[in-house]
């Protein structure tokens, strides 16, 4: 890096240059009028005064020269400071100051080193967006792919059960078809994560009326939980409700996860538990499962589930707290606090 010219050291040159300058022609000048004119020479009051004269000069000649370097100073960190603060307002780069190669002091040298840290934070960008898309796109095949062989394994296993075989081995063909399954489930859940963090499913905020979007999902859900023998308590009030300002597809997807987390993991509580709390604006989801410390279906496909309610719940600005014991699971969501509030209260609420 090219060795710039201190800024401080410029700064005390041109003072003393205005300090020492001007005495210094003020003598030379008194000693030549007083060889040249003889006759005329200063009493001790105008001495008194041209010294005034001149202290007084050097006093507003610093204070001028100060005032007008610390103003050009402020106006360079002012712009720097601005560059900085538009990244922290618009969560975004900022854009690279100016920086004059021929000077390069101090402040030059700093600006130099923040445009070096923009490069490289947007190579790092570039380089991050290229990996996750690489990365979508493989999940993506992988889970198109994997659904051939998976539809192989069933079929051979639906003939297996047409032939003569044991207990023993009815009970093994049934176990390989539920391990099938979850597998297909598991690959539908990573396909759904990764275009919702790809962008494929937009999201589009909007008035949701909570009440009516509820009731819409249970009842979707009716026949499924009859199906299994489920029994639905839903408290959900006719007469009121609220709004939420969310994208109601995704809200509706993220009842629909719950829902089928309920189905594939929980159904042995033969429960299911939803209520709208309108004075405190939260939706809860309760089962009488083993709990999700308890069961271990959910380390088999119930994490990446959850894992996209967490970000759809995100985006919304919304939280889930989750409550599971060996009694069962409840699942309470409603509006996230803002961050810095959030920090106030010490804890990070959501999934």
């Amino acid at each position: 890096m090219k060795q710039g010219r201190p800024l401080f050291r410029r700064y005390l040159k041109i003072h003393f240059m205005f300090i020492f300058f001007p005495p210094m022609v003020l003598i030379i000048l008194s000693a030549f009028v007083e060889v040249s004119v003889n006759e005329v020479t200063l009493n001790t009051l105008n001495q008194f005064y041209a010294a005034l004269f001149v202290f007084g000069f050097i006093i507003v000649a610093f204070v001028l020269i100060s005032w007008l370097f610390f103003l050009k100073l402020r106006k360079r960190l002012t712009s720097l400071q601005e560059a900085m603060a538009f990244s922290a307002e618009h969560s975004s780069f900022p854009q690279p100051v100016p920086v004059q190669s021929d000077r390069m002091d101090e402040i030059d040298q700093l600006g130099r080193s923040f445009n070096w840290m923009i490069q490289q934070l947007e190579d790092s960008r570039a380089r991050e967006h290229e990996e996750e898309g690489l990365r979508h796109r493989l999940i993506a095949n992988l889970s198109h792919d994997l659904r051939t062989p998976l539809t192989i394994l069933r079929g051979h296993i639906t003939r297996l059960n047409r032939e003569a075989i044991s207990s023993e081995g009815q009970s093994s063909l049934a176990e390989m078809d539920r391990t099938i399954t979850r597998a297909g489930e598991l690959m539908d859940d990573l396909f759904s994560y990764t275009q919702l963090t790809s962008g494929k499913l937009p999201f589009v905020p909007a008035p949701a009326d909570i009440g009516r979007l509820v009731r819409a999902a249970v009842a979707a859900w009716y026949p499924v939980f009859e199906e299994q023998d489920i029994q639905i308590n839903a408290d959900i009030p006719a007469d009121t409700t609220f709004y939420w300002e969310a994208d109601p597809k995704w809200l509706t997807r993220v009842l629909d996860n719950l829902f089928q987390n309920i189905v594939r993991h929980a159904a042995d509580g033969k429960y299911v538990s939803v209520m709208i709390d309108i004075e405190k604006e939260v939706i809860t989801v309760a089962d009488k499962g083993p709990g999700m410390d308890n069961s271990s279906a959910y380390e088999h496909g119930a994490g990446i589930g959850l894992s996209a309610v967490g970000y759809m719940l995100e985006k919304m600005r919304l939280k889930a707290e989750f409550t599971s014991d060996e009694y069962g699971t409840s699942v309470t969501i409603g509006k996230a606090l803002p961050k810095s509030n959030q920090e106030l209260n010490g804890r990070i609420p959501g999934m």
